[in-house]
């Protein structure tokens, strides 16, 4: 099995990404947008904490920053009927400290925000996850070498969780909230909505 890997980033797109690793091996792998919004550009230094899935007709990679964030991705999928493609949703809406708020308030709402949750699996997932929430530390040292945001994760994913509420796009308003994070590291969600929205605002104008 596959656990660990180390490379160059190959491409990469919302879905996941291409490893290069120094034996000349592309390891193609999934991973969450908050691992997507923090990687390199092309040809930068990665490294990834790596479930391996095997299934009867493929094997598929699911890509990590931290052992902690690969622990909570274990944690959720080993609940009954939450597979990895809801746990990567799930894991590129919220982090670790968001989904132990979430669990310990049984916050259906927010749960259900998640694509392909709806209230009555989201209610199944907490009753779950609270006999778990334990488990769900969250990592916080980031092993890319380079780029990504530089605001904390709960913000990025705030802010983009809001953008995404007022109808942008991911692929649209992505690189704006990074280079937004960048510039102002300290930003909060809402202040960094604002930023972005009026970047946008003097795009079309």
């Amino acid at each position: 099995m596959i656990g660990y890997l180390q490379g160059k980033l190959l491409s990469a797109d919302e879905k996941g990404l291409v490893v290069l690793t120094p034996g000349g091996v592309g390891y193609e792998v999934a991973a969450p947008t908050s691992v997507i919004a923090k990687l390199p550009g092309k040809g930068g230094e990665i490294e990834l904490f790596v479930h391996t899935q095997v299934a009867e007709k493929a094997i598929d990679l699911f890509g990590f920053l931290e052992s902690d964030d690969l622990d909570l991705f274990r944690t959720l999928i080993s609940i009954d009927k939450l597979g990895p493609k809801k746990a990567l949703a799930i894991l590129s809406m919220y982090d670790a400290e968001h989904l132990r708020e979430i669990a310990f308030r049984e916050d259906v709402t927010m749960l259900s925000r998640v694509p392909g949750i709806g209230p009555k699996s989201a209610k199944q997932i907490l009753w779950h996850l609270k006999d778990k929430v334990s488990k769900l530390t969250g990592g916080t040292k980031s092993t890319v070498k380079a780029g990504g945001p530089q605001g904390p994760q709960g913000e990025y994913l705030d802010t983009l969780a809001g953008l995404k509420g007022l109808g942008y796009a991911e692929e649209e308003v992505r690189s704006l909230i990074i280079e937004t994070f960048e510039a102002e590291p300290d930003l909060d969600a809402a202040g960094a909505i604002r930023v972005v929205l009026k970047k946008i605002a003097a795009a079309r104008s």
